[in-house]
């Protein structure tokens, strides 16, 4: 099923989300199914919680087209800061994360797809010789598409292609977007294949950086030390907080609560108990500090956030559309 919105995109209500993962951190979203196995959204950083999406990872490649705003979008050790008429790829199962520059909104445009939309066949020569060299390369988890590099600007182009048959569907979109996504895929594969990578400085830093994540994301509502995330991967723990800011820009501690207060979120939205209570669940053992970061993070107290969603509160209205 070719997951797409009907008709050009002007008014859509929504409530803010964030991207659901499993312990493993990957996506549960599903981006379309067996029979098209392509998704395209629209998406705004203000439709998540915070401003940003969490890492996650997910088979399926990815690309985005900024079409408003900027992003500061990570790839596994890369950090990329996009701004409207940029793009990105990410690479299958490459690590990834996006938030706000300068408290700022973004307007994207994501096309994801498995790979094999791209090859059909399993062990086609296609898949052999022009998808799996991509998707094993190590050093190509992510590139990036300016308008200033030839290559790059010939995706761009094909990208907003695929944006407009987004905004206003054809009779035959399925077979257009696989002329258009192989024909991209063509421009990926000639940059691979011309181009000489460095590769990254560990071949276990990722998965090192996944078991941290893992680790707080699992513990996060109780008392945790940094020794014990440190024990976890077997590191010292100056080493340890070394190697997390390296990779995320952000000490291991400061990680943890802002995750904390992400926790606490849906508990507060769903009015099911008291902010202390929220604070509580989430890891805080003082309520009065748990407000005072809710406030860093969110821009607003715990109370006023819980106010948006009482029942007699309609869900925000936003304007998505590339002129806004």
């Amino acid at each position: 099923m070719l997951s797409s919105r009907k008709g050009c995109i002007s008014t859509v209500e929504f409530e803010t989300m964030q991207i659901q993962i499993n312990e493993d951190k990957k996506e549960l979203k599903q981006h379309g199914d067996y029979t098209f196995p392509v998704n395209l959204s629209g998406e705004m950083l203000s439709r998540y919680e915070g401003g940003a999406f969490f890492w996650h990872w997910h088979t399926e490649i990815e690309l985005t087209l900024v079409l408003k705003g900027q992003i500061e979008y990570r790839v596994n050790e890369r950090t990329y800061h996009l701004k409207a008429g940029d793009g990105l790829f990410c690479n299958s199962n490459a690590m990834h994360a996006g938030m706000r520059i300068d408290n700022q909104d973004c307007q994207y445009f994501s096309t994801t797809f498995h790979p094999r939309f791209l090859y059909g066949f399993e062990n086609s020569i296609l898949q052999t010789k022009y998808v799996d060299p991509v998707l094993n390369a190590p050093a190509f988890s992510s590139a990036v598409f300016l308008s200033s590099e030839e290559w790059a600007s010939e995706i761009l182009s094909l990208l907003r292609e695929i944006y407009a048959l987004y905004l206003q569907p054809a009779p035959d979109q399925e077979l257009r977007l696989h002329i258009l996504i192989s024909e991209i895929w063509r421009h990926l594969y000639g940059h691979f294949t011309s181009c000489s990578f460095e590769e990254p400085s560990s071949s276990d830093s990722i998965g090192r950086l996944k078991e941290i994540l893992s680790f707080i994301h699992t513990s996060y509502a109780k008392q945790i030390t940094l020794e014990e995330i440190a024990d976890h991967v077997h590191l010292s723990k100056s080493e340890c907080c070394r190697f997390f800011k390296r990779h995320m820009n952000m000490t291991v501690f400061d990680y943890l609560l802002y995750y904390r207060i992400q926790q606490s979120l849906p508990l507060l939205q769903e009015g099911l108990c008291t902010i202390s209570k929220a604070a509580e669940s989430c890891g805080f053992s003082n309520a009065c500090y748990y407000g005072k970061l809710f406030k860093r993070y969110m821009n607003c107290t715990p109370r006023q956030y819980q106010a948006r969603f009482r029942p007699d509160r309609h869900p925000s209205r936003e304007t998505f559309s590339q002129t806004d």
